[in-house]
């Protein structure tokens, strides 16, 4: 899944490219992805767009009709975990059908397309045609953002105050952090040196300190190694910068410890146990349950 430096990336490159385009149109064969229904994808049509933005892990292209001095359009995408986004510079007129991985396209005057993709058979990719940005369920309830200047580490303590559990958790929890999800997590409490089920509201003053270094430095890098990418090479590069998130038996680059994985129902995460649990290596909750 896309998480802030891949979106924020990507917001940034689509502003350059379609700011100023004018939509055509917006079709949508995966019906399903459309969560939607007034204003209607046609309203998009004839409008131009004026910015390319990032609410957390949400895609933000403002779409405005200036002749009619309307209010703005929001069309609203949050890419989940199999979705991402085609840049095309001629696209057929071909008719879409509803099969592959193809979710949306958006139209330009010029010719020119964005195709909004998903695949695999799980289907979470979510697109809306808002007014407002926080009429989308998630993004009206983002939390502090991840790189706000104002997260420091008096703030860090009262969010994490108030969400009791463990930091994975908590890091992970777009009410609290937007922008930071399984793999940044798992990046950042390695950094800190930090057990991925220690309470987060119960970290002493270094503790804390080590976890808001590294949520600026670790998001920080990512983001300037992904904007030095294009749109194809976001998805590898995040991918290639992980220390112990998918590397699940590999040494640890830190102190040659085994990365280890704990498996849950339906996602898992990564740890080194010399450099985050003193050496305690957890049971994989999965493979624990089924043999009970």
């Amino acid at each position: 899944m896309p998480e802030l430096p891949e979106v924020q990336a990507l917001a940034e490159i689509l502003d350059r490219r379609v700011r100023g385009r004018r939509i055509v149109a917006f079709t949508v064969p995966s019906i399903a992805a459309l969560k939607t229904y007034d204003p209607p994808v046609s309203a998009l049509a004839g409008r131009e767009v004026t910015g390319v933005q990032r609410h957390g892990k949400f895609l933000d292209i403002e779409a405005s009709d200036a002749a009619a001095g309307g209010a703005p359009l929001h069309l609203i995408a949050h890419l989940s975990r199999a979705g991402w986004v085609r840049w095309r510079e001629r696209a057929s007129d071909t008719r879409l059908v509803q099969r592959g991985p193809l979710a949306a396209r958006l139209r330009f005057d010029d010719g020119a397309a964005l195709d909004i993709t998903e695949m695999g058979t799980e289907k979470r990719l979510a697109l809306h045609v808002v007014r407002d940005p926080s009429d989308v369920a998630g993004v009206g309830r983002l939390g502090v953002d991840a790189l706000d200047e104002g997260l420091d580490l008096e703030r860090l303590r009262e969010l994490l105050r108030a969400r009791p559990g463990t930091l994975k958790a908590a890091l992970s929890d777009q009410s609290v952090i937007a922008g930071v999800g399984n793999a940044y997590s798992d990046e950042i409490l390695h950094a800190a040196r930090l057990s991925p089920f220690a309470r987060g509201d119960r970290l002493d003053d270094a503790a804390l300190a080590r976890l808001l270094a590294a949520l600026r430095e670790t998001l920080g890098s990512a983001l300037e190694q992904a904007r030095a990418l294009d749109i194809d090479g976001l998805k590898e590069g995040k991918r290639s910068g992980m220390r112990v998130h998918g590397r699940t038996g590999e040494p640890c680059p830190v102190c040659g410890d085994t990365v280890r994985e704990v498996s849950l129902a339906s996602r898992s995460f990564q740890y080194c146990p010399g450099c985050q649990t003193g050496g305690r290596v957890y049971a994989d909750r999965r493979m624990s349950r089924l043999m009970r």
